[in-house]
Formats: structure tokens, C-alpha cells, sequence
């Protein structure tokens, strides 16, 4: 091949057969052999890969200081276990996540491609839009409810200036799908804010991230000094479960159910981290970014949230029903400080801006152009997300907790056999190989082609392993739910490389593929390789430009 194998990380430079593209989703290359049903500027190879450690540790600050990151975090001192145990739980759930991101790191990074290419070499050129669409979906979802989260804080920003507009924050005087107009408002501008920084592309995006990660934790460590001093350090607390508590053999099971929730809340980012992996200068700063990016940074998040949240216990109360309050925008909207709570509720605002571009934006952008080469670029699959996040009308999915429990649960069910999959296919089978020219053709000798473009193997694995999970969701218990992506990704992982290393050669790869692969090929007696496809004595004029290597 002309572009050697990603076995070697690094950049792409053009070659004669090459033409460099500058794309909102980064400068690439595009060769001349690549087919245009699977390429674009956005989702072709990166010409150079900039980002250094720092960007990366920017990135998991941006995807963690969000609404939903300060609830989650609180909630996990609420299980009713001591605090060092949810210490400990958190830190091994956390050095898990780093580690599964690194490996999910690698071979986008290697290729320079983001996470719905890299699917390609698991689930064939065109299979690879089922993991795509998958991803795409739950993103589509999870950024409408993160927008109208955030949304929030500015209605009550704007009570708290004109509380002559309350009539307009009430849905049964002034609303429209179950949304107030003040709601509504607040929405849109949220919806616009956001959509101005995606179109500018990733460039902006990493700027964006790079200086809003450690603004909001300067605001937050000012909160929680503020809060810490009103309340006395003796009213500061790490355990915010209220009752007795568990102990023994009970404390033990939710120390796991911790642990296990750790992983699953990071699930969703974790598998298409080949989105901003890609740009990664060298594979030791993307390892160096996770590493401060998620233990480092998490667990020092989560000793902030539980300061400020337990602090302002003893300042604010608590809620109507007599809970902790742990959402940060109503805790700093009930602080007795105008300033104070104005820059609060903007800090949230715009943290929970960063998680949604990075979290929900970029991933299905690049998931729908995936599904349309030539009629969606990366913009155009963002914009798509965009829409569809109002079409579902979010706020009346989050309201509702049967309905959100039952759809967002049931769709990241298949999170976990897709990422098995990803890892089986590139560590087990492949041995960390990519060809990257193969990536971007139809031709039925490419490595990825499979049977005309789909790899059944990885379909069937795929529909398989998401049964139990999926099972679980439905009609296990809560327990038993938190440990659907550990169901999913085992199962994923083992029927894949079971049916790679044990299904015959031409239920993989069809007996056209068999017959092309071995024409004009030498064949070695009786030598397979590990995907039990005969062995073969390639020559450089036998094997054309993208043909297989084994």
C-alpha cells in the first residue's frame, strides 16, 4: 500500500496520490483510490494530529463539570455507605474508566479517524453504521436533556432580576409542549449558544474547552469556599446519606453497585473517545490527558461537590421535601448573594455547554456524516443532532422517569456489546493493526469489505450480547441494572472473538470475497491465520493497492 499500516502513530502527510483538505472537522487527506460513499473531508485521515496532553485533560474537565456530573457525584455519597467507601469505589471505578480509554484511544489515534471510521474494521465499511446510528441516537437524546438542564439556570437567573416574568414560567398560563414560554426561551438560547460554537468547528471547540475547564473549577472552589465558610468546617460532612446506613455484606454489594455506576456514567463518552483521540499528538499524551483528566481531576471534583453540597446544608436547607439539594444551579440560585449567584448560575450554564458540544455534539456529528459521506458533512450531522434534541421535546422525557428509564437505559444496553466488539476486533484479532487506505474503499478485496460490506459476525455478537442487558432493564431490578454495560461488553467481546476465531472463512467474508482473496495468490498448505482465513505468499504485483495482507 502506499499509506503504510497505522501500526505507527502519528500524522499523515500527503502524498502524490493525495490531496489535503481543511474541513470543519480539521485539515485531511483525501487520496485519490478513496471511494466517495465512505469519504469526506471530515471523516478522512487527519493531515497533522496537534492536540497535546493538556487538550485531552481539558477535554475530561469540560465532560465532567457539568449539572449532571455535580448530581452524579453527590449521589454516590448518598448510597448510604460510609465515605471511604465511596472513595474507594470512585477511585478504582475511575482508574477503570482511564484505562478503557486508553485502549478505545488507541487506534483512532493511530489512523487519525474518528470513532464510526475505526467501527469500520469491526463491522465492515458499511456495517459500521450500526454502531454509528446507535451512538448518534443516545447523543441526539442526552443533548436535549443537557440543554434543557442547562436552560434552567437561566430562567432562574431571570426571575431572579424580573420576577414580574413568573406568570411566563408557568406551563398551564404560558406554555407549548409542556414547556413554559420562559422555559422556552431559556432553551433556545441555550440550543443557539451552543450551536455557534459547534459550527465554528473543532478548532473553536477546543479553545472553548480549553479555557471553560478550569474557569468553572476556579468558580466552584470560590463556591465551595463560600459555602464551607457560612456553614463552620465542623457542618462539613463526606457522607450525605441520610438514616443509618448499610453495613456488612450490604455495604460491600453497594461499594460494587458504586463502583459499577463510575464506569456506566462515563459509557457513553468512553466509546466514541476516538472522536477527539484522533487528534491526539502522540499516543503518550492522550495516556498522559486521561490520566489527569480522569483520576486526577474526578476525584478532586468529587471532594468539591460533596463540600459544597453538604456546606450548603447547613446554609441554604433543604428542599421542599426535606432532601439535599445537589443540583448546583438551585443550590447557588437559593444563595442570599445576587453577585454570587448570578456568576453560579452562568458557570453551570456554560460548564454544562462544554460537556454537550464535546459529549453530545461532536459524537453524532460525526456518526450521521458517517451514515452519508457525500450529503452530510460534519456540520450538516451536528445540526441534524440539534433538531432532532427539540423534536423529542427533552424536558418532557426527563420528567417523566419511567419513560426516560425505560429509553435511555434500553439504548445504552447496546453501549457495552459495541464496545466489547471495538476491543475484541482491534487487540484479539487485528493485534492493534490498521490498513488505513481500506478503510475508504468498496472494493471487495479491501481488508474491511467482509461480506459485501457487513461483518455478520460483529452484527450478530452485537444483537446478541445487548439481550441480557436489555432483559435487565426490563425486568431486573435497580441493583442489577447498574451492571448492564459489564453484561453487554463481556458478551460482546466473547461472541465476537469466538465467531472471528471459529466461524468459517466464507460465512464472514461471502465466496466471492474467498474467491478474490485467493485468486492469483499463492496459497501456503494447510497455514491459516487467526481469523481462520488461509494463509497466503503475497508478491507486490499480485496484490493490488488496499489488497489484504496476512
Amino acid at each position: 500500500m502506499s499509506t503504510p499500516s497505522a501500526g505507527t502513530p502519528g500524522p499523515h502527510p500527503p502524498t502524490p496520490a493525495a490531496v489535503s483538505h481543511s474541513g470543519a472537522a480539521g485539515e485531511s487527506v483525501v487520496k485519490a483510490t478513496y471511494d466517495d460513499r465512505l469519504t469526506n473531508t471530515d471523516l478522512a485521515p487527519l493531515k497533522e494530529q496537534k492536540w497535546t496532553w493538556y487538550n485531552i485533560f481539558a477535554f475530561w474537565m469540560s465532560d465532567v463539570h457539568s449539572v449532571g456530573g455535580y448530581v452524579f457525584a453527590g449521589s454516590l455519597f448518598a448510597l448510604g455507605i460510609a465515605a471511604w467507601q465511596v472513595l474507594v469505589a470512585l477511585l478504582v471505578g475511575i482508574i477503570a474508566v482511564n484505562v478503557l480509554c486508553n485502549l478505545v484511544a488507541k487506534p483512532s489515534q493511530m489512523a487519525g479517524v474518528p470513532y464510526p471510521v475505526t467501527t469500520r474494521v469491526s463491522f465492515g465499511v458499511k456495517g459500521a453504521n450500526i454502531p454509528a446510528i446507535i451512538r448518534g441516537v443516545i447523543a441526539v437524546v442526552w443533548y436535549g436533556i443537557q440543554t434543557y438542564l442547562a436552560s434552567v439556570a437561566f430562567g432562574l437567573l431571570a426571575l431572579k432580576f424580573w420576577p414580574g416574568l413568573e406568570p411566563w414560567g408557568d406551563v398551564e398560563q404560558h406554555g407549548f409542549l409542556g414547556l413554559s414560554a420562559l422555559g422556552w426561551a431559556g432553551f433556545i438560547l441555550m440550543w443557539v449558544l451552543q450551536a455557534l460554537v459547534f459550527w465554528n468547528g473543532m478548532e473553536t471547540i477546543r479553545k472553548f474547552i480549553d479555557f471553560c475547564g478550569p474557569a468553572v473549577y476556579v468558580v466552584m472552589i470560590a463556591l465551595a469556599a463560600y459555602l464551607v465558610v457560612e456553614a463552620g468546617w465542623d457542618n462539613v460532612s463526606l457522607d450525605l446519606s441520610v438514616g443509618d446506613g448499610l453495613s456488612g455484606w450490604s455495604s460491600i454489594t453497594m461499594m460494587i453497585s458504586a463502583f459499577a455506576l463510575v464506569v456506566s456514567y462515563f459509557s457513553g463518552p468512553m466509546l466514541n473517545f476516538g472522536d477527539f483521540s484522533r487528534y491526539g499528538r502522540s499516543f503518550g499524551e492522550v495516556k498522559k490527558g486521561n490520566f489527569w483528566g480522569l483520576p486526577v481531576n474526578f476525584l478532586f471534583f468529587s471532594l468539591l461537590v460533596v463540600c459544597t453540597v453538604s456546606a450548603a446544608v447547613t446554609v441554604i436547607g433543604t428542599d421542599e421535601d426535606g432532601n439535599i439539594i445537589t443540583d448546583p444551579v438551585h443550590i447557588v440560585d437559593r444563595i442570599d448573594n445576587t453577585t454570587a449567584a448570578v456568576l453560579g448560575v452562568l458557570t453551570f450554564a456554560i460548564a454544562t455547554i462544554g460537556i454537550n458540544i464535546v459529549a453530545n455534539f461532536v459524537s453524532p456529528a460525526f456518526d450521521f456524516s458517517n451514515v452519508a459521506p457525500t450529503k452530510i458533512s460534519w456540520r450538516t450531522g451536528g445540526m441534524i443532532a440539534a433538531v432532532g434534541s427539540v423534536l423529542i421535546t427533552p424536558w418532557n422525557l426527563f420528567n417523566n422517569p419511567t419513560a426516560i428509564h425505560y429509553t435511555m437505559d434500553t439504548l445504552g444496553a447496546v453501549i457495552g456489546p459495541l464496545f466489547g466488539i471495538l476491543i475484541a476486533d482491534f487487540y484479539l484479532i487485528k493485534k492493534q493493526k490498521i490498513e488505513v487506505d481500506d478503510l475508504f474503499t468498496m472494493k471487495p478485496e479491501g481488508a474491511y469489505w467482509y461480506r459485501n460490506g457487513w461483518n455478520p459476525v460483529a452484527v450478530g455478537a452485537t444483537v446478541i450480547a445487548s439481550v441480557l442487558p436489555i432483559s435487565v432493564v426490563i425486568f431486573g431490578t435497580v441493583y442489577q441494572a447498574s451492571f448492564t454495560w459489564f453484561m453487554g461488553a463481556g458478551l460482546g467481546l466473547a461472541l465476537y472473538w469466538l465467531g472471528m476465531t471459529f466461524v468459517p472463512a466464507h460465512v464472514i467474508y461471502g465466496p466471492a470475497a474467498i474467491a478474490h482473496m485467493t485468486a492469483d495468490l499463492e496459497v501456503t498448505p494447510g497455514a491459516v491465520d487467526d481469523a481462520g482465513i488461509p494463509a497466503v505468499d503475497v508478491s507486490a504485483d499480485t496484490v493490488p493497492d488496499g489488497g489484504i495482507r496476512t
